[in-house]
C-alpha cells in the first residue's frame, strides 16, 4: 500500500487533535539552517546546537569557515559527531556558493522552483533530500515535507510507504500525494510522535492514535 492524501489527512489530523498544531518559528536564514542541518546529520538536537554554537563562537562569517584549515573547523564542531565528514561537507558547500554565486548568500533558493532546488543541491557531495527539504520548508517555507528517521518509520509502519522503503524513497512518494498546506505542521507532529509513542525499539502500539490504520501496530499488537 502507498500512500493517499486521504491517508495523509486522516494522520494530520489524528496528530493534530492529540498534540496540537505545532508553533511554528520564523523563518531562519537559509544558509544559517543549511549549516545546522548538516550539523544535525548523525546525531542528537542538543550536540548538533553545540557545535552550530561552537562554529559561530569560534568563526565570525561563513567566509572565515570556508577559508580556515579543516582541521581547526572540525575541532570547533568536535561535540556533533562525525566531525571530519561534516567539515568537509560544510566547507565544499560554502565553496561551491561562492563560485556560483560570488558570494555566501543563499536567500535566491526561495524564489526558485522546490524541485529543481532538490535536484540541484543533492548533487553536492553530502547533501541528501532530508538536508535541502529542510532548508526549504522551514526556511522558505515552501510547501514540502521533509523525511527523517523519524517520519520514515512512522510512514513505513502506517503502511504509507513499503516496509523497508528508505527514506528519500518516501519523500517522493509522500511528494507525490501530499495535500498542501500541512507538510510542516504534520513533519513536526509525526517527529514528536516518534520520539515519544512511535519509537524504533518497544514502540508504544497501545497508546497510538494512529493504531486504527497502523499495520505495524495491529500486527504486533
Amino acid at each position: 500500500m502507498n500512500a493517499t492524501a486521504e491517508d495523509i489527512l486522516w494522520c494530520q489530523s489524528q496528530l493534530e487533535g492529540y498534540y496540537g498544531t505545532p508553533a511554528i518559528k520564523h523563518p531562519g536564514d537559509p544558509l544559517e539552517t543549511l549549516m545546522r542541518t548538516i550539523l544535525s546529520q548523525n546525531t542528537s538536537d542538543v550536540n548538533r546546537d553545540k557545535a552550530y554554537q561552537s562554529l559561530k563562537a569560534r568563526f565570525p562569517t561563513w567566509e572565515s569557515v570556508r577559508e580556515t584549515p579543516p582541521e581547526e573547523v572540525a575541532t570547533a564542531i568536535r561535540s556533533g559527531g562525525l566531525a571530519n565528514q561534516k567539515t568537509a561537507r560544510i566547507q565544499r558547500v560554502l565553496s561551491w556558493l561562492e563560485h556560483r554565486q560570488g558570494s555566501l548568500d543563499l536567500s535566491w533558493i526561495c524564489d526558485e522552483d522546490t524541485d529543481k532546488m532538490i535536484d540541484l543541491f543533492t548533487q553536492i557531495k553530502g547533501i541528501g533530500v532530508k538536508t535541502i527539504s529542510i532548508v526549504l520548508c522551514f526556511s522558505c517555507r515552501k510547501d514540502v515535507f521533509p523525511v527523517d528517521t523519524h517520519v520514515n518509520r512512522i510512514c513505513r509502519r502506517l503502511g504509507l510507504a513499503a516496509e523497508n522503503a528508505a527514506p528519500e524513497k518516501t519523500f517522493w512518494l509522500m511528494r507525490a500525494v501530499m495535500p498542501p498546506g500541512i507538510s510542516q505542521p504534520l513533519h513536526l507532529n509525526m517527529i514528536r510522535h516518534g520520539r515519544q509513542i512511535c519509537k524504533s525499539r518497544q514502540p508504544k502500539c497501545s497508546e497510538c492514535i494512529l493504531l486504527d490504520r497502523c499495520d505495524y501496530g495491529l500486527r504486533n499488537q
